[in-house]
């Protein structure tokens, strides 16, 4: 592959296993030409209808990822590409690396860290974004079906038809030529004709150990 490729990657701060793999294509793309595109989606939204049929522990935990996401989506409508990246880095080394649960602290701490005004902790409690975040929530959605999560990868095929799938979940975040490998095979998959899943039961949870706090 020598043609640059243009990733678009939809995620939920909330999520682990997207910070995971977020970490793994930001990796890749030091080693292949890509440049991420970043998106924002939503647990709670894709969760929405079926709330009352979840466990009381993740039916508890959807409302609480809220505020990261409005945040993201506030930076994303008013922000450049760059910038919501790097706010989604700093709110996942916060959520992720340091474990930290109250998002009135590590909202006001990430914005800081980026750079941007603290006034935009404000969407956290607030639904002055929701349309935006349900938007792009269905784009990345629209690729791929609702029996699937976060992240959402997708690309463009040989035809210039974007085409996405659910993953890849992985653990830890590959590193160096291990990540361009894994790339190689996931943009293989994606856009083979017809290619629908590949998948095992997890054996392990989120590895954070190889990742460093960077914002």
């Amino acid at each position: 592959m020598t043609e640059r490729k243009t990733v678009d990657f939809w995620f939920d701060p909330a999520c682990p296993w997207a910070w995971m793999t977020s970490r793994w294509i930001i990796e890749a793309s030091k080693h292949r030409d890509l440049d991420v595109r970043w998106n924002v989606m939503s647990l709670f939204v894709l969760n929405e209808p079926k709330l009352d049929e979840l466990d009381e522990w993740y039916r508890d935990f959807m409302p609480k990822t809220l505020p990261a996401v409005r945040v993201a989506t506030a930076v994303a409508e008013q922000y450049d590409n760059e910038t919501l990246g790097r706010i989604y880095t700093a709110l996942g080394n916060r959520i992720h690396l340091r474990g930290e649960k109250d998002a009135d602290v590590y909202i006001p701490s990430a914005l800081e860290a980026v750079g941007l005004p603290a006034e935009l902790a404000a969407a956290a409690s607030t639904d002055k974004w929701d349309e935006a975040l349900r938007a792009s929530h269905q784009r990345g959605i629209g690729l791929v079906g609702t029996d699937v999560g976060t992240p959402v990868v997708a690309v463009e095929n040989d035809e210039g038809v974007q085409v996405g799938l659910f993953g890849p979940v992985v653990t830890p975040a590959p590193q160096g030529e291990a990540a361009a490998k894994l790339w190689d095979g996931v943009y293989a998959v994606t856009t083979t004709p017809g290619f629908y899943e590949l998948k095992r039961s997890r054996t392990d949870g989120p590895n954070f150990d190889n990742l460093t706090f960077d914002l």
